[in-house]
């Protein structure tokens, strides 16, 4: 009788430390847009962009820290990301301009690549069993929301008797406090057929490149980092500028919030609480059912909830309805797009094609991103924005209905 592989492994446990810290750190930077913009006088639409060039800037990382840490090792690469996005953040806390601003974000950006789900995810699935695949990436996508759970309100709560900056500098000495954890995750020898060992990375990228279903894959991932992007920068203020008052003796007001900035702070840990059972449980399906139609489904759910709560006047009530609504599909696409990457082309080259089909999700986020806060200072609203984005999901759960699955033949 075959043993059954565990599930829980050390490099899927210090995998889920340094998801969970870094994305802690990015969830949280929606809540320093209006104390930023107040103390410099900015426009809403100039700290935005430098949270836009930060995704961007991931984006554009992400297949490089896959690379390196295919070719240099999966370590060096989170160690490399982890040194950058602590100097980012060192240097964002010193900047008293919007172009200054901008320009660390790039540092900041590829700082969460090297230390985020494309070399995490990567490292993680060679990790893993084939039955276990779906579920170990699932998990470990699962701890970037929980680091959203805490980000956001502990970034609202160290800012209530400490200045932006020195939090700033704090959570550039949390992300290399997690470098202790490092020496336990030692990458697995990839768990690659002899096909695909006798293919070169070039010889991948072409394959992928001539393959509809990468582009369709590719394109699909757009919306869902323009949705994710825009909520978690815009969000708290969004709600801390449009939501109804939180009246007293209410259940909210007796939990200790009181004020729609803080509503906004825990929306966005809400959104992340919920996708924990969310991602866990998209992860199970994964392993179940057609990869494809789990994501057209939860893109097409994704364009009803937002589409939903624009349509109806914002109150405590819908804020709290819409955050675990759409945090239970906030990420859920993530071990579903990552696992159908690896199935169609394998585990060896898996951090590079995740990475270059990231890159679309943070054009999309630098879209969302920049759009809200240019609209905003144009219209004074974030409604215009916010329907593009229920266009955009409904686009992507089109073109991911004609994505093959079934895996297609190295090139000899």
């Amino acid at each position: 009788m075959q043993q059954r592989t565990p599930l829980m492994n050390p490099v899927l446990i210090v995998g889920c430390i340094i998801i969970l810290t870094g994305f802690a750190i990015r969830a949280s930077f929606g809540v320093f847009q209006i104390p930023i913009a107040e103390e410099f006088g900015w426009l809403r639409s100039e700290f935005s962009l430098a949270i836009a060039i930060q995704n961007l800037a991931w984006g554009i990382g992400q297949p490089i820290f896959g690379a390196v840490a295919e070719k240099l090792g999966d370590r060096r690469a989170i160690v490399m990301g982890a040194l950058t996005y602590a100097l980012g953040l060192v240097l964002s806390s010193f900047s008293t301009t919007p172009q200054a601003h901008q320009m660390y974000e790039v540092l900041v950006g590829f700082g969460i690549a090297g230390t985020g789900f494309g070399v995490i995810l990567a490292v993680v699935g060679r990790a893993s069993s084939d039955e276990n695949r779906s579920m170990s990436l699932a998990i470990a996508t699962a701890a970037g929301s929980a680091g959203q759970v805490f980000g956001a309100p502990l970034a609202e709560y160290l800012l209530s008797f400490m200045s932006w900056q020195n939090v700033f500098l704090a959570f550039a000495a949390s992300i290399l406090l997690v470098l202790m954890f490092l020496p336990l995750m030692r990458a697995p020898t990839p768990v690659a057929t002899k096909a695909e060992l006798q293919e070169s990375m070039g010889a991948i990228l072409l394959r992928a490149a001539r393959d509809p279903s990468y582009a369709m894959i590719f394109l699909g991932f757009f919306s869902c980092g323009y949705q994710l992007a825009f909520i978690t920068a815009h969000f708290p203020a969004f709600v801390t500028e449009m939501c109804g008052p939180i009246l007293p003796g209410g259940v909210l007001h007796s939990v200790g919030i009181t004020s729609t900035s803080a509503l906004g702070a825990v929306a966005i840990s809400l959104i992340g609480l919920a996708n924990i059972g969310g991602t866990l449980f998209a992860g199970w399906l994964g392993n179940r059912y057609s990869k494809k139609y789990l994501l057209a489904g939860i893109y097409t759910l994704r364009t009803f909830v937002a589409a939903a709560f624009i349509l109806t006047p914002m109150t405590p009530a819908t804020v709290i309805l819409f955050s675990v609504s759409m945090g239970a599909l906030w990420l859920a696409t993530v071990p579903l797009t990552s696992g159908l990457i690896a199935h169609l082309y394998g585990l060896r080259y898996m951090g590079t094609l995740y990475g270059i089909v990231f890159f679309s999700h943070q054009l999309g986020s630098f879209m969302g991103v920049w759009l809200g806060g240019r609209m905003y200072d144009l219209y004074g609203s974030y409604e215009a924005v916010w329907w593009i984005g229920v266009g955009v999901g409904a686009f992507s759960a089109l073109i991911h209905l004609p994505v093959r699955e079934k895996r297609a033949a190295a090139v000899a």
